[in-house]
């Protein structure tokens, strides 16, 4: 090693952040090892952690600070989305019965069920409207406050509508459950934007998809703890569910206490405020060591190209062939998700486990471990990510689903021509869950962060999560109908939507893992000419 690379200690140089820029390699300072050797070190004292070890890039994984900056993101956001999702669930007849009474002690008039069904089915589907708008509103929030900006300015969303559902029973007033779920959809929209963006910009690349996929993972957690806390024993009770509903105020309150200690986006700082020095000291905070220059080389990189591009519009996203390619592929990915019937297949559970002779509080319980298989195999998906890759579990997962529901299809057509095939389709309905947990549950959400370079994340991760929450709306209000009209062959529909997403896939999808974001938007511009 140079002499140039070390200093000796007591120079007085400077080796604080601020005089990074003007001084390159970062100086090290040689330290005698316990064997009398010397080692390198590095000195940060601004950041409140004096030594550093020098790695290389590729040993730079998960630390502390990451670990508590994914926390801080994801929890706080990804919680809201899938409390939110399987909240209403246990405690529905519950809401439609004050719906009634509430109505009731107002006018003196009863409601008929048509229209306590009506405000019930508003209460519920709002929430999907509110997700449309929030999406809708991610890449303007993105670009104007920063990822980390965004993510705390989205709780006053949450705590709006969390109090608004809290509250709703004292104030006698249906209306404010209704104007609370669609506060809650805004803020869960733009979580589902801004939470894999703000992920998938501070972790390593090697690391990325494994990070993205905690966004799913914490979805499905809080989808289970929902199931668990409105059970009858603990808060699904006719005095207690408003509770129930409005603690979703704990994860916007958690976020809002740990989240301001984490850093901005390494990547929106530099690339879209040119902020060099205060990008590489996040990007320091985030890695736990000083040898960040290949990370901030490929931003460099990445800063110079896009001046050369002029500013992302949606207009240049529809006609820009470079840019059209990644964006039809992360649309279909969304659709691939909503489209696939998981939503459908996770309402029609409990009416297959009772007619296989469940009770209703033993389905309940079987309802609570699909669930938690749900989260086991997204724990499994997130651990085996980055040696799969994307592409290799999204098609495992779509092709096993439709495999799977086409079996659902038959079993529930035939279940009352022998009894066995009841139970065989509770085994098909755990099995499908699996299926969608291993790629189709999380990769969506921060595939689409992958496919574009900062310019022009925030304008594609709006239009996909806009897309996404459109099709789950249309998923939640057309099924019944259907299902009531084609009877248990309305998963046909979904097995041929599964068919084409998987030759899709297979088609036209790129492999991301392990690719920088300049690599894979390259491959675009070359596929473009």
């Amino acid at each position: 090693m140079d002499a140039d690379d070390y200093m000796a200690i007591g120079t007085g140089v400077d080796t604080t952040l601020s005089g990074l820029e003007e001084r390159r390699p970062l100086t090290l300072l040689q330290l005698p090892g316990e064997n009398g050797n010397a080692s390198t070190r590095s000195s940060m004292s601004d950041l409140g952690s004096p030594i550093y070890e020098r790695r290389s890039r590729h040993d730079i994984g998960l630390n502390g600070r990451l670990a508590f900056a994914i926390a801080a993101a994801a929890l706080g956001s990804a919680f809201q989305h899938g409390y939110n999702i399987g909240v209403v669930n246990s405690p529905g007849e519950l809401i439609r019965t004050w719906i009634n009474d509430s109505h009731y002690n107002r006018t003196g008039e009863a409601l008929s069920s048509p229209a306590v069904t009506l405000i019930w089915s508003w209460a519920v589907s709002v929430f999907c409207i509110g997700g449309i708008i929030g999406g809708s509103l991610t890449g303007i929030l993105a670009e104007r406050m920063g990822r980390k900006g965004a993510l705390l300015f989205n709780n006053v969303f949450a705590i709006i509508g969390g109090l608004l559902e809290a509250f709703t029973k004292t104030a006698n007033s249906y209306e404010m459950l209704i104007a609370g779920r669609l506060f809650i959809g805004i803020n869960c929209g733009l979580n589902g934007g801004l939470a894999p963006m703000y992920l998938s910009e501070i972790s390593p690349v090697h690391l990325r998809g494994a990070v993205g996929t905690v966004y799913q993972l914490v979805v499905t957690i809080s989808i289970l703890v929902s199931q668990i806390l409105g059970m009858e024993s603990l808060l699904g009770t006719p005095t207690l569910w408003p509770i129930l509903l409005g603690l979703t105020i704990v994860p916007a309150a958690y976020q809002l206490i740990a989240l301001p200690f984490c850093p901005e986006s390494p990547k929106y700082t530099l690339l879209n405020k040119g902020k060099e020095i205060e990008s590489q000291r996040a990007l320091t905070w985030l890695r736990g060591t000083l040898e960040v220059h290949d990370e901030m080389d490929e931003m460099r990189a990445e800063f110079e190209a896009m001046k050369l591009v002029p500013k992302t519009t949606l207009k240049e996203m529809l006609t820009n062939p470079s840019l059209r390619a990644p964006m039809n592929i992360a649309v279909m990915m969304m659709l691939a998700q909503q489209l696939s019937g998981i939503n459908a297949v996770m309402y029609f559970s409990t009416d297959i486990f009772m007619s296989a002779g469940l009770t209703a509080e033993t389905s309940q319980y079987a309802t609570l471990g699909m669930g938690g298989m749900n989260v086991l195999m997204t724990v499994v998906s997130l651990a085996i990510i980055e040696k799969a890759g994307r592409k290799t579990l999204m098609l495992i997962g779509l092709v096993g689903m439709m495999f799977d529901v086409i079996l659902l299809t038959v079993c529930l057509a035939l279940k009352d021509v022998a009894a066995w095939l009841a139970y065989f389709s509770i085994v098909l309905i755990i099995v499908y869950v699996v299926f969608f947990a291993t790629g189709p549950g999380s990769i969506p959400w921060f595939l689409v962060t992958e496919l574009f370079n900062s310019s022009a994340r925030p304008m594609a991760t709006a239009i996909a999560v806009t897309v996404n929450w459109v099709a789950n709306f249309i998923v939640g209000l057309g099924f019944l109908p259907i299902q009531e009209l084609l009877g248990p062959y309305v998963f046909i529909i979904f097995a041929v939507f599964l068919a084409f997403f998987s030759w899709f896939t297979w088609k036209k999808v790129p492999e991301t893992k392990n690719k920088t974001i300049e690599e894979i938007s390259a491959m675009f511009r070359q596929q473009s000419y």
